[in-house]
């Protein structure tokens, strides 16, 4: 490297992939470290300024909290990364691909679980020029815009392979918020011995959802269980939780707290495709969701501490112009779990 800081850009999003791309940016303190929030160009940027895009992570309620968790932590912002020109970009989604980095090397991060393959993934698979976010996070990996991908076990490598990712750009890394699951046990969570329903913003999202069956099914499942209930954070909290009222008498509602260690505390759990029931199976809980169990437990991302400096290590070869993935630094440390390239399968 020369003796000037290399500069890098994280394009965040939610909290959660926020939160795990600056875990990435400590590990990596000799570059220059830009944030913003998710962005796109051009029309992109004139929906999100009307309001159409408030229900993705790059509008509304998402970017708001993603700019007040960086200025929180007193993080150099870029909004756009229109102030600089970047050596490298680190993305926690690839389903939109800003104009003004297409041309710069890219590290895709992966952000948790990915949605059951539907029309929209066949429409983008069949005709690429449509845009990917139609077939939302089912299509994470599809722009091969990104130079490595670091995924969160060999099981996600496979299903990502199976959906037509590069298989030679994979490195399995982990991913650092579902890593280390079992520091979840430690909290102040209030109950324990619970059945948990952790809901989706299926309807804020334009998907299919039957709220009221879901609920039936669940209290029918749970027995003479407490149910709490988790409500997604992009969902109508009022609407969601007059269902959860006239559904579930007695169930506990909350819209706030952390979800992983309310799960922790949980005898059951009960998503949709949510990334919690990867949370609830490396925690050894019993496990309802649409996912196969079989299939759902070969995803559990590697829990290990060192999730974050392995995709750091991962960026770190990628600016060194070196194309094993850095997999020669992983393997420098005795310590550290070494990842393995998607190639080697």
């Amino acid at each position: 490297m020369s003796n000037s800081k290399q500069r890098v850009l994280f394009i965040c999003g939610s909290r959660n992939q926020t939160t795990q791309l600056h875990q990435v940016a400590r590990e990596l303190s000799y570059v220059e470290a830009f944030f913003t929030p998710y962005y796109g160009m051009g029309v992109y940027e004139l929906c999100r300024e009307l309001g159409l895009l408030d229900f993705t992570i790059m509008g509304g309620h998402w970017r708001e909290e993603c700019l007040t968790y960086l200025n929180d932590n007193r993080l150099a912002i870029d909004v756009r990364g229109q102030a600089h020109r970047y050596d490298l970009v680190v993305t926690c989604q690839d389903l939109v691909v800003p104009e003004n980095v297409r041309n710069t090397p890219a590290i895709l991060v992966q952000e948790g679980m990915v949605d059951p393959i539907g029309l929209g993934y066949h429409l983008v698979r069949r005709a690429p020029r449509l845009p990917r976010w139609l077939a939302s996070t089912a299509a994470t990996g599809l722009s091969n815009w990104y130079t490595k991908f670091c995924v969160a076990s060999e099981g996600f490598r496979a299903l990502f392979r199976s959906r037509g990712v590069d298989p030679n750009k994979m490195v399995v890394t982990g991913i650092p918020n579902f890593s280390v699951c079992d520091t979840f046990r430690h909290n102040n969570f209030p109950f324990h011995g619970y059945a948990l329903v952790c809901t989706s913003d299926a309807r804020e999202t334009f998907k299919l959802h039957q709220r009221r069956r879901y609920l039936k099914r669940v209290r029918q499942m749970a027995g003479d269980r407490q149910i709490i209930v988790k409500l997604h954070p992009n969902e109508q909290f009022e609407r969601a939780k007059r269902e959860v009222s006239e559904e579930m008498p007695g169930a506990l509602v909350f819209t706030s707290g952390s979800a992983e260690e309310m799960v922790a505390n949980c005898d059951l759990l009960f998503t949709e495709w949510s990334s919690l029931a990867l949370v609830g199976l490396a925690l050894d809980k019993t496990v309802h969701s649409l996912f196969n169990e079989e299939e759902l437990r070969k995803l559990v991302p590697l829990q290990t501490p060192f999730a974050a400096s392995n995709i750091a290590d991962v960026c770190r070869s990628v600016l060194l112009g070196e194309s094993d993935g850095g997999a020669k630094f992983l393997q420098a440390s005795p310590l550290r779990r070494v990842v393995r390239e998607g190639a080697a399968a």
